[in-house]
């Protein structure tokens, strides 16, 4: 009975050298003052927290990560569940506007991230379009201006992104059962009616599965920021993984980066768990 348990053995191993460990490890250089040399780190308790909350760029950081978490979460869950809809039925080109919408979520981010740092430079095609049909009052620095930066992040990831919850809602939207939409018409529910009520509460698994991948990955944004903006102008687009990094491979204070990790953990995790929670109460009901 033993001898199937110990072909999991190197896979435990795998998994624990290569997540575990650093996992654990991480957690203790978070109370250090760690700097990546091969000195002995000091112990500092929640120095490194604390001067976490103190400093400019990290309060800027954790403010943009969660306005781009919510963000993205809301407009890139709606977007995705409209284009679904709207691709749900017998339309001819349904197949090659799926495949069209879908592309950009294949695209590595950091290819993505240089695309539209090209398109969204002032001199770049966007501006040149806008010109083009004499909206010239319109051109921006899009990813220049402090006031419009993370805007342009937000949308650029909703882009990207929103291919794969439509994917997500369409194959929810198989599991609705034609009977109820039937049913529901035949007692005098208009298009609406049959989507507020029969079709959105059926859908609700594949709303947990949509928002929370979207959650976890705004909230994890690093690629597109630092390829695009590198968390300029100023603190505008600074996200908790952009600071983490520049602290870690540019300042070499990998004791500060440490703890910025375990409190973006702490945060991904907690965020995750509510949403979790509200949704399957929303199912629940349904």
């Amino acid at each position: 009975m033993r001898v199937p348990y110990l072909f999991v053995v190197p896979a435990l191993l795998a998994y624990g050298a290569v997540v575990l460990y650093p996992t654990v490890a991480g957690g203790y250089y978070a109370f250090t003052d760690w700097a990546g040399r091969r000195v002995a780190p000091s112990v500092v308790g929640l120095d490194n927290f604390v001067e976490l909350l103190g400093a400019p760029a990290a309060r800027a950081a954790l403010r943009n990560t969660l306005v781009i978490a919510a963000s993205t979460t809301v407009v890139q869950t709606v977007v995705g569940l409209a284009l679904a809809l709207a691709l749900h039925s017998s339309l001819r080109s349904r197949h090659l506007l799926r495949t069209l919408f879908f592309a950009p979520a294949l695209l590595p981010p950091v290819i993505v991230g240089f695309l539209w740092q090209y398109i969204l430079t002032p001199g770049g095609p966007l501006n040149g379009a806008l010109a083009a049909v004499g909206l010239s009052s319109l051109q921006q620095n899009w990813l220049g201006d402090a006031s419009i930066a993370l805007a342009s992040v937000i949308g650029v990831i909703v882009w990207q992104n929103a291919g794969l919850t439509m994917v997500i809602y369409l194959a929810g939207l198989q599991g609705v059962p034609v009977e109820l939409l039937e049913a529901a018409e035949i007692d005098g529910a208009n298009r609406w009616q049959r989507l507020r009520r029969v079709t959105v509460p059926l859908l609700i698994p594949a709303t947990t599965i949509a928002m929370s991948l979207t959650l976890i990955g705004s909230l994890k944004l690093f690629d597109q920021v630092y390829v695009m903006t590198g968390g300029g102008p100023g603190y505008a687009t600074e996200t908790l993984s952009v600071v983490m990094y520049k602290e870690a491979f540019v300042s070499g204070r990998y004791g500060y980066a440490a703890a910025i990790a375990l409190v973006l953990t702490m945060i991904v995790f907690a965020f995750a768990l509510l949403q979790l929670r509200g949704l399957r109460r929303f199912q629940v009901d349904a």
